[in-house]
């Protein structure tokens, strides 16, 4: 609920909202601020609060003046702190486009049930980016006005095209000479066809790579099978090949979770241990191609996710208090939105939405989409989503009426059911997901697979950081400061 007053007592309301955590502590009503500060309190209070009744001599009322929730008229002016306050949280709206991803082709050679794209056959170029689509696209990369550029391959499988790869990071590395950007090059990629000349060509442009691991050899080889039955070998071979030839953080990975992911959170965890990895992104299965089409086999409902989420997390805390550092990426997103006053800068957990303001995709036919997900929902015959051709200037692509209608559902804060929720301030809109689920990018967010599992994170580590102990929260804090470089980048990892 969200509560504006127009008293003259002794105090003001600010704009707050409020939720009951459904905690077994007294304090179980969180109240947040739209700067994103937050207090846990009591019914009592809360009652006090509403009602003018708050004593100024009281503790509980210096944190409300503290934390914005309240202003004492004629004695104190809070909006420029909170102006302050909110620009820094919003501070990715003073910048364009910076996530770039290059569909250099669709070819594949894996099988993979759960995979969002059509695969194309290994042979011919019918489905490769084109020269003069990947010279237009390296236009709109630099029409964006974003200083730090991050630009990923992907596919398919982006090494049976690396020519083209090659091609467009020389292309982009000549033109920064002049452009002075900061650029970052990632892969995303099975990594079953690294070559010496990859790597070396790699070494040289600081090329980093993101590849799936979705746990120990059974798991990930039922989820992404080859013809010849050893992805998980290639795999990890490709893993160590990177690290010998780059070094240690070059490569990342993520895991995809699927039904029979579920029962084995802790097995998950342990493979990547064992591989050496600092994160670990324990993703959903997403709504989109032909992941929707193997649903049946592969889906679960999201409170089912949850459940495996919070059993995954409290091993992973478990081993980070021995010692063992390994961080859930999405929770440490969420934490730095809510522990921080600045945002994770995440396309899913930004509002206005991410999707073509943050990220484009440039896709092997030349068309280009707000992010990776609206590509893909091309797969399961739905184009609504396509803003324009490369050949188009960036301005005429972010104006394109696409943009619009997602620009328009795209803020979190005005939408049904958003509004007046107590976890907006950390949250996101996503309207491309709630497009592909519901057929609306609005959609009825108390039927939200996007809003229910946000919710349910949020809140447990509410909980954690609230009622964990002081290990708990040291663990959970020490996420916010070691990130791999996949944690920082947008989502779109689809090898």
């Amino acid at each position: 609920m969200k509560l504006i007053a127009t008293d003259s007592r002794t105090y003001r309301l600010l704009p707050l909202r409020f939720m009951r955590m459904n905690s077994k502590s007294e304090r179980d009503i969180l109240l947040t601020s739209d700067t994103g500060e937050y207090l846990h309190i009591t019914d009592a209070q809360l009652q006090a609060l509403s009602h003018y009744e708050v004593q100024p001599q009281t503790s509980f009322y210096k944190d409300l003046l503290a934390r914005h929730f309240i202003y004492e008229p004629g004695r104190h002016d809070p909006l420029p702190e909170m102006a302050a306050q909110l620009r820094s949280r919003k501070d990715f709206l003073f910048q364009g486009p910076a996530l770039h991803l290059f569909v250099v082709t669709l070819r594949c050679n894996h099988t993979c049930q759960y995979c969002q794209v059509s695969r194309a056959p290994l042979g011919g170029s019918a489905h490769d980016l084109s020269q003069a689509d990947a010279w237009a696209a390296v236009d709109r990369l630099f029409e964006s006005n974003a200083s730090a550029l991050t630009v990923e391959f992907q596919g398919g499988e982006p090494l049976l095209a690396f020519e083209r790869v090659r091609q467009i990071v020389e292309w982009v590395t000549e033109r920064n000479v002049t452009e002075q950007r900061d650029i970052q090059f990632v892969i995303t990629t099975t990594l079953h066809h690294l070559t010496d000349d990859i790597l070396d060509f790699a070494k040289q442009h600081r090329i980093q790579f993101s590849t799936s691991l979705d746990g120990p050899a059974s798991l990930h080889n039922a989820n992404r099978p080859t013809p010849s039955r050893d992805s998980y070998e290639k795999t990890v071979r490709g893993i160590e090949w990177v690290r010998e030839k780059l070094g240690h953080d070059a490569v990342s990975a993520l895991t995809t979770l699927t039904a029979r992911s579920l029962d084995q959170p802790q097995a998950i965890i342990d493979e990547y241990v064992s591989q050496g990895f600092s994160s670990i992104s324990l993703r959903p299965l997403s709504p989109y191609g032909f992941a929707s089409k193997s649903a049946h086999r592969l889906d679960y409902p999201i409170e089912r996710y949850l459940e495996f989420y919070k059993e995954a997390l409290a091993y992973l805390l478990e081993i980070n208090k021995q010692g063992i550092y390994l961080a859930e990426s999405y929770a440490s997103l969420l934490l730095k939105n809510i522990l921080t006053p600045f945002s994770s800068g995440y396309v899913d957990l930004r509002s206005p939405a991410g999707a073509g303001t943050a990220a484009l995709v440039y896709n092997y036919d030349g068309h280009v989409y707000p992010s990776d997900e609206a590509r893909m929902l091309v797969e399961m015959g739905e184009n609504g989503l396509r803003l324009g051709t490369v050949h188009q200037p960036l301005r005429e692509l972010l104006a394109s009426p696409v943009m619009e209608a997602l620009l328009a559902s795209g803020v979190a804060e005005a939408l049904p059911g958003c509004s007046d929720c107590a976890m907006v301030p950390y949250c996101g809109a996503d309207p491309v997901e709630h497009y592909a689920r519901q057929g609306d990018p609005i959609g009825h967010r108390a039927f939200s697979a996007f809003c229910k599992k946000n919710m349910g994170l949020l809140k447990h580590l509410f909980g954690l950081l609230r009622e964990g102990d002081d290990n708990v929260q040291r663990v959970l804090l020490s996420w916010l400061n070691r990130r791999s470089f996949s944690d920082v980048l947008y989502p779109g990892y689809r090898s």
